[in-house]
């Protein structure tokens, strides 16, 4: 499984926001430069965050997005499940009796442990501490590398 870039992008600009002073309102040009998102991207990825009350935006002049709720109550597992839907990880999770071999297959078992051990790990990161933790490895002012070109 890999998360989508949506869901990557959205990550950082939860973290990016996180990262500034309670109640702050972010420019979108803001996060789009520190996070090389496009402004369109950005619009698009930011969408399910607001409609799930995690981040609000304001219009017009000063406007921006700010997060609704205290960085420490947003946690990964919030922002995965915005952006890509229910966790299930095999087809077998998706519902009770969607697949016939659930009562007698030794991995539906496995399946659902793995499942909720990821979903309980993705629960532990709250923002607060992942931007506490970014500003010990990554100083103020100082900005990531750019990505090399691979091709």
């Amino acid at each position: 499984m890999i998360i989508t870039r949506a869901t990557e992008y959205a990550i950082r600009a939860i973290l990016f926001m996180a990262a500034q002073p309670p109640g702050e309102i972010v420019y979108k040009r803001d996060i789009c430069k520190a996070q090389e998102i496009t402004p369109a991207f950005l619009t698009k990825i930011l969408q399910p965050l607001i409609k799930d009350g995690i981040v609000g935006s304001q219009r017009g002049v000063g406007g921006g997005f700010f997060l609704t709720k205290d960085p420490a109550e947003i946690t990964l597992l919030d922002i995965v499940k915005s952006q890509e839907g229910p966790v299930y990880l095999n087809q077998c999770l998706i519902e009770q009796g969607i697949c016939n071999r659930e009562f007698f297959c030794p991995v539906h078992g496995a399946w659902k442990e793995i499942r909720e051990e990821f979903m309980a790990t993705l629960d532990r990161y709250d923002f607060a501490s992942l931007a506490e933790q970014q500003k010990k490895i990554q100083p103020a002012g100082l900005t990531p590398p750019a990505k090399k070109d691979t091709t």
